[in-house]
């Protein structure tokens, strides 16, 4: 079959950027699926027994020994980070962040210690100061988290999401990117979520643009205390809206909706589409809910200070192999050790974390001041302020207001506002994001503004 182009086609392809750009968008980035194929859950395995194998990674525990204790895993954590560094040629500034606590700072802190954070930082081409964070957790526990001398190997809450963000910076160590990428190992989140607080506080001081923080606390166990075997699950929790919304945003909400269209539930959103296009044998649950029932996690504090950010771990938990001391009582076998971490889901969660850095990391700024008009009107009307860039356009999502995704959407081009005729603004909810010539979007920006 012979395909005959015309002058008349060939113009009216040249006449029409947003027809083909919305034809490549389809496309997904080979990069990406590179990604997924170099996290190895060989390596994962070798970095969570050496963690486990510390004893005790208590943030009270000893910090003198080079074998056992708080200070002999983060001094490792930050040896193995350095070694990714001198790998990339020195891609990687990596240092230790601290803040003191005392035991006026909570019921759980048994004598005065540095919380000691090990952070890493992959500086981005273009937006160095805006910064996209992967998170784990140095410290573990016994059944009392007062105990800091009792074995607690912790080998799945939480040497599997601190492996998780070692291996994530080696692999992602070998691309570059317009925006920064933090791998940072927290402490003292079993006493308080003292080294999530003093990360985000260091932020806010240094005016880090933070896009989002990926928190990763338990991400290898398979078997949950209710039976189910599952590995191929995870849940993705945020909050709903920032605890830091002003009067005239909880009152906007009452009369335009958003209830569950803060920053972090959009960030969930977007990890959960980067899983379904890249990773479809993988099942990532949206739990709306901050954290699990009653209960914290390290992005907890970047949430307080109004920043973005969401817990990624395992659908189905072990309460017996968690906080617990290692013992058998009536012939039930309790403990975190490293029996109870399946390497190969560590592996895929890991991987999900990767490419959701990635993602974002090449993905351009988000529109601001994103505004919607449409009262009594038979057309949705939305503007927005443009971002400066390699930005190809702009993407405008709607949903059923019951919808808990993103439903449809339509590239619109390289404009600051567009009308979508026939769209009922009552209806829908509706967001807006940036779209990279490169195809990686930004998350999507729900209206802060109304106009008629």
């Amino acid at each position: 079959m012979t395909i005959k182009i015309t002058l008349q086609h060939l113009l009216f392809l040249l006449a029409a950027p947003a027809f083909i750009f919305t034809a490549a968008a389809q496309q997904t980035d080979e990069r990406i699926y590179e990604i997924i194929e170099e996290v190895s859950a060989e390596r994962l395995e070798n970095d969570i027994r050496t963690l486990a194998g510390f004893g005790t990674r208590n943030t009270f525990s000893d910090t003198i020994s080079d074998t056992r204790g708080i200070g002999a895993a983060r001094r490792w954590i930050k040896a193995e980070f350095d070694n990714i560094s001198q790998n990339c040629n020195n891609c990687l500034d990596v240092f230790y962040q601290k803040d003191f606590v005392t035991t006026e700072d909570g019921n759980r802190i048994p004598h005065d210690a540095w919380v000691v954070n090990v952070v890493a930082i992959q500086k981005g081409t273009k937006y160095p100061n805006r910064y996209v964070i992967m998170s784990g957790d140095i410290d573990s526990r016994a059944s009392d988290t007062m105990d800091f001398e009792t074995d607690a190997p912790g080998a799945n809450d939480n040497a599997s999401g601190m492996a998780g963000a070692i291996e994530a910076a080696r692999v992602l160590s070998n691309y570059e990117f317009e925006n920064s990428i933090i791998y940072v190992g927290l402490s003292g989140e079993e006493q308080g979520l003292f080294g999530g607080k003093g990360l985000a506080e260091y932020a806010q001081k240094n005016d880090w643009e933070i896009i989002g923080i990926l928190n990763n606390d338990m991400i290898g166990n398979i078997e949950g205390v209710d039976g189910v075997i599952d590995n191929r699950s995870f849940r993705i929790f945020s909050g709903p809206v920032p605890p830091t919304e002003t009067e005239r945003e909880r009152n906007m909400r009452r009369f335009y909706g958003g209830e569950v269209d803060g920053i972090s539930r959009q960030l969930a959103r977007y990890v959960h589409k980067t899983t379904e296009t890249y990773m479809p044998e993988m099942n990532p649950m949206m739990i709306y809910r901050l954290d699990r029932f009653g209960r914290g996690g390290h992005h907890r504090p970047f949430n307080d200070l109004g920043f973005p950010g969401i817990r990624i771990m395992e659908a189905h938990e072990n309460y017996n192999r968690q906080h617990q001391d290692i013992r058998t009582e009536d012939g039930i076998e309790y403990g975190d050790v490293i029996e109870g971490v399946n390497f190969d889901y560590a592996a895929k969660l890991t991987a999900v974390n990767a490419i959701n850095l990635a993602s974002l990391a090449w993905a351009p700024p988000a529109p601001k001041n994103v505004e919607i008009g449409g009262i009594v009107e038979p057309s949705t009307r939305l503007r927005w302020e443009k971002v400066s860039g390699d930005v190809a356009g702009y993407k405008i999502y709607w949903r059923d207001t019951t919808a808990p995704q993103w439903q449809h959407s339509r590239f619109v081009g390289d404009v600051n506002e567009f009308t979508l005729t026939g769209i009922v603004i009552d209806n829908f909810y509706f967001g807006v994001s940036s779209v990279g010539t490169n195809g990686h979007e930004s998350p999507v920006v729900f209206p802060s503004g109304t106009f008629r």
